[in-house]
Formats: structure tokens, sequence, C-alpha cells
């Protein structure tokens, strides 16, 4: 019988993304991602969602094949479930580690406390996704630790641009009014989802959700806090961008002519 990852998973559509940035080796060929988990239903799923990214997909379904594909394979990713017939993932993780140390690791589990989170980031481990789970959201995660790890080229159409402001995605370069933009990583990010979806109201859950990926306790405050600094730096003495919709979330449009931001 289909566990309830399963469940939600299989009724999942798979669609093109608009837009979809094709993500490859340095040397043209495809991404490679390895998937560590014992259920075979779940494994075909999750490869079938991966080569539907143009991804090379291996898989194991225990510990020891799973290093034995490693060392084989060469993965630029490794999607792995924390309990394993043979040992958990935090014991393959470690052995990971010692021969490939840069390859990012998302793990796939059911445990939901802070604390396996925590364990499983603390050992090492470069993202989290529980069960049950959206195919969208698991690819979604890899993309952005393929990307940030540096291990792939991108060949895209790279540019979101509203109004006078433009973010290049490949160089991170953010520019307004013809006058360059020093972001943090993290503001980045969150500018970029802005700008993704621009004139839409995102609310604090959303940001928290797509941005800083965990929900430690709720601190939505961090939002706000992570708002006021990109309109100093994005608004401040030019007519605003961000703005707010008191109750329900903040929105990113072309500033008006004539209004300055304070």
């Amino acid at each position: 019988m289909l566990s309830e990852a399963l469940i939600r998973v299989s009724t999942m559509t798979i669609t093109s993304p608009r837009g979809r940035t094709e993500m490859l080796r340095p040397d043209g060929s495809p991404v490679r991602v390895l998937i560590v988990d014992d259920e075979a239903s779940l494994t075909e799923l999750l490869s079938m969602a991966l080569r539907y990214e143009g991804w090379e997909v291996c898989s194991a379904g225990d510990g020891g094949g799973a290093l034995s594909s490693a060392r084989d394979f060469r993965p630029d990713a490794v999607v792995l479930d924390m309990m394993l017939p043979d040992m958990d993932g935090l014991a393959v993780l470690g052995q990971l580690r010692r021969e490939l140390p840069q390859v990012p690791v998302l793990f796939l589990t059911a445990k939901d406390s802070i604390e396996d989170r925590i364990a499983g980031l603390t050992a090492g481990g470069d993202d989290y996704v529980t069960k049950p789970f959206s195919l969208e959201e698991v690819v979604a995660r890899l993309r952005g630790l393929i990307r940030r790890s540096g291990a792939t080229a991108v060949r895209s159409e790279s540019m979101l641009v509203v109004g006078d402001l433009s973010l290049d995605e490949d160089s991170h370069d953010v520019i307004r009014d013809g006058h360059s933009i020093h972001l943090t990583a993290t503001e980045f990010e969150l500018l970029r989802f802005l700008m993704r979806n621009p004139r839409r109201v995102l609310s604090k859950a959303q940001i928290l959700d797509r941005v800083w990926s965990y929900d430690f306790g709720g601190q939505a405050n961090v939002v706000e806090l992570y708002i006021s600094y990109l309109r100093r730096k994005i608004d401040a003495g030019r007519p605003p961008m961000i703005h707010t919709r008191r109750g329900a979330g903040y929105l990113i449009k072309p500033g008006e002519p004539g209004a300055t931001a304070r």
C-alpha cells in the first residue's frame, strides 16, 4: 500500500514551469541526481519528475547501495531518506561527505520535529523535506541546492525586470535606474521571489516558505525585518516599488513617477 507521502505525490500532474531554467554540468552534460529511498514507488515518482527536468537519475534502496552508486555515478546532488533498512541517513551522509565533500544533500523523511531537522542539518545536510511532500517542492529545493553549489552551468534568459529594476538570476547583479545595488544572499532571494510575482500580494507565510524554507516557530517578524532592509536599498530616494498591504502581505510593482520613498 502506498504511504501517505506517495498518495499525495502520485495525484500531482507534472507540468513544464514557465521559463524553466535549464541546468547543465560545466561540460554541457545533464545534471546528475542520486535518489536513496527504500520505497520503490516513491523512488520511481521522484525519478520521473527529475528526468522531466532533463536530469540523469540513479537510485539506491539502502545505504550500502547509495555509497556504491555515489562512487560510480558522481552525482551533483543526493536525495537521501533518513530511514534506510541497513543504516540511517546520518551514517550514509557521514561517509558521503568523506568521498564527495561538496555534493549537496536533500534529506527526505517522515520525521517533522524541529530536533530532527536540526540534527540532519547540523550533521552536514543542506536541506530537508518532510513527508508528505510535493514533487514541485523537491525539484525546487534541488534546483536551489545545485545552483548554490556552483556545480553547474546555467542556460536561460535569467533577467527579471520590474519597472526600472532588474535582477540577473545568473550573475546576481541588481540594478535600479542604472545604479548597481549590493544585496546579501537572503535579501537577493527575497527580492527575486517578489520580482517573480510582480503586482501579486505575497503573504508572510508564503515568503517564509519560499525564501527561508523552514518555519522554526513561525518567526514572521523576520520577513518584516528583511522587507525593511530591501526598502532601504531599493526604494530609498526613489519612487517606492515595495508595498505593504496591511493584513495581507507585500508586493512589488513599478514605482510611480513623482513619488519618493523616505
